[in-house]
């Protein structure tokens, strides 16, 4: 591990108390900050155009330098209570100047003001404007962190069971598929993990939802068959392993195809915080999208 995010590793433990412990406004406000400092070293590599839509705003980022004609749909992480456009537009940033690809960003409707199922209904509207603009569903993606992977995942299995078009793939980050928390690492990481708990995620889903069993809430439950190919990203220390894990694991079982890449020592989340132990993680983007693209 890098001095720097050993560093970093060690500043996260020592605020995960007050983290897990503030408001939700606090977090909020907190998350927003972080979506800023994502952006700030990109935006001169790409142009922002605003979408407003009836229940949520979203943001096209557009690279300057665009290659080829896909696109990437967004959907921010933050436990279904955190995250507005600030926030998505910060890692959404990042990834149009990286890949040069257009990215859609969604700020989609959070909890507790609106609960299941309003951010599954915003990012179907999202996906069906993209459709509208002329994108053919082999050339867009999915890519979201935490809440947000879980949600691509939910969107894909509504849109599978209204027997829509499916996008071509998914990019998955420490995705939150599993709200009743039913995996092994919630216990043996529970004690390692620098940034979450089991507390704190319960929280967070009372508020989104009743009923987290519910496939288009914890789509590790879903059927799994037939859906996008996935590349699936987690940190091996994250309390939420088995949410990557276990998908990854039935995605396979259904015949979908899926890749899961754990890195051991890292955290919830670990690509957007810029760590070095994240470049090769950027690197198999590069390559899923384009393998994809060439199909």
């Amino acid at each position: 591990m890098a001095i720097s995010t050993k560093l970093l590793r060690m500043q996260l433990s020592i605020f995960k108390p007050f983290v897990n412990g503030c408001t939700i406004e606090a977090a909020r406000t907190t998350q927003d900050k972080l979506g800023e400092l994502m952006a700030h070293t990109h935006r001169n590599k790409v142009l922002y155009s605003p979408q407003i839509f009836h229940h949520f705003v979203g943001e096209w980022v557009v690279p300057k330098s665009q290659r080829g004609d896909s696109v990437l749909l967004y959907l921010h992480g933050g436990g279904y209570v955190a995250g507005d456009l600030d926030y998505a537009k910060g890692f959404g940033t990042i990834l149009a100047a990286k890949y040069g690809i257009r990215v859609f960003c969604v700020a989609y409707r959070l909890a507790p003001e609106h609960r299941y199922p309003a951010a599954l209904e915003d990012a179907m509207e999202a996906y069906e404007y993209l459709l509208s603009c002329g994108y053919e569903n082999s050339r867009i993606f999915l890519c979201g962190e935490s809440a947000g992977g879980g949600l691509a995942y939910a969107l894909c299995l509504k849109r599978k069971q209204a027997a829509l078009p499916l996008p071509a793939g998914i990019v998955a980050i420490s995705p939150w598929t599993d709200l009743t928390a039913s995996g092994a690492s919630y216990e043996t990481n529970q004690d390692c993990d620098p940034t979450m708990t089991r507390e704190r995620l319960a929280y967070y889903a009372s508020l989104y939802a009743d009923d987290l069993r519910n496939p288009l809430v914890s789509p590790l439950f879903g059927e799994l068959d037939h859906m996008p190919s996935s590349l699936i990203f987690v940190g091996g220390d994250e309390i939420m392993l088995d949410d990557a894990a276990g998908l990854h694991e039935r995605l396979l079982a259904a015949g979908s195809r899926s890749e899961l890449v754990v890195t051991p020592e890292m955290w919830h989340g670990y690509p957007l915080y810029g760590v070095p132990e994240a470049k090769k993680d950027f690197e198999k983007i590069a390559e899923f999208l384009g393998a994809l693209q060439d199909e």
